[in-house]
């Protein structure tokens, strides 16, 4: 609804538990990632490949009725979604979209134009179509689908990478420690197309919460500033020890959790305590229905 922000937590499991255990607050909305290779991850526990594990029906068993925001991976897999391969796993997502029955905000190869991703634009767009097109066709209808530009680019040509008004619910972009400029071209791409705007994935890189108020001041100030101005919707925080995580110790990324800093954990909470954010609430799911 207009004046609201939905807060999303993730992004793995444990870290989830940690968070509404510390910080005492459950989340609008859970983050957690999947792959159209393997789906995992819904209703079975997900390998570990060293961020932390997801299991959605469980988070959901302790956490019932909270929506889920889930990042499907696709790299090195455009040309068989679009054969055929994955058609059986495109499938399960929708049978167990359809058996919990909460909003899902779904980031179809999200940060699609980051060059970590080597998407190539057409193939992105034509796997993007295919996956809704599969899912409408199976009548889901609680799922949302979010187009995710890295936001990490001057002048990139985002508008290449657009499978189009009838295909994209949301648009979003990440937002760690790189120039505000950065996101802007996404802001002005979601107002020219009238879609709320989100962001997918966002974290302190390069300061983390362990410098207390000069953390606070750095860079959750100018987040929370950043939202407010620009008519964010939905953020989706990432509440990482990224030093603990062996797929990302050593890049830069710091210790993220809130609750790691008493000063951090403090201001924040007083942030989203306010009316604008949406954390949960028993009538979430009818508040995000509201159209």
């Amino acid at each position: 609804p207009e004046g609201k922000v939905l807060v999303i937590i993730g992004q793995d499991d444990a870290t989830v538990d940690a968070y509404i255990k510390e910080v005492g607050i459950r989340p609008g909305g859970i983050m957690l990632y999947t792959s159209i290779q393997t789906m995992e991850g819904l209703d079975e526990v997900s390998k570990d490949y060293g961020a932390g594990t997801f299991f959605a029906d469980q988070m959901l068993s302790k956490y019932p009725r909270t929506p889920m925001q889930i990042g499907l991976y696709m790299v090195g897999a455009l040309n068989e979604t679009l054969q055929g391969k994955y058609d059986e796993n495109i499938k399960h997502f929708a049978l167990w979209a359809k058996k919990v029955q909460i909003p899902v905000f779904l980031r179809i190869g999200y940060e699609c134009d980051g060059k970590h991703n080597n998407y190539e634009p057409f193939k992105y767009k034509e796997v993007f179509r295919y996956i809704v097109n599969k899912l409408n066709l199976m009548n889901v209808h609680n799922v949302a689908y979010v187009w995710h530009v890295h936001g990490h680019g001057k002048n990139q040509k985002i508008e290449i990478y657009y499978p189009g008004d009838e295909y994209v619910d949301w648009v979003a972009f990440s937002y760690f420690d790189q120039p505000k400029d950065m996101m802007m071209p996404a802001i002005k791409f979601a107002k020219e197309h009238n879609k709320p705007v989100m962001i997918g994935e966002s974290t302190p890189r390069g300061i983390g919460t362990g410098m207390g108020k000069i953390s606070w001041e750095a860079w959750f100030k100018p987040y929370f500033k950043f939202i407010k101005d620009n008519n964010i919707k939905a953020i989706s925080y990432i509440n990482s020890n990224w030093e603990k995580q062996d797929m990302w110790k050593g890049q830069g990324w710091e210790d993220a959790r809130i609750e790691a800093d008493e000063f951090v954990k403090k201001m924040w909470i007083e942030e989203i305590t306010k009316d604008i954010y949406l954390n949960y609430s028993d009538n979430l799911i009818k508040i995000l229905k509201t159209e």
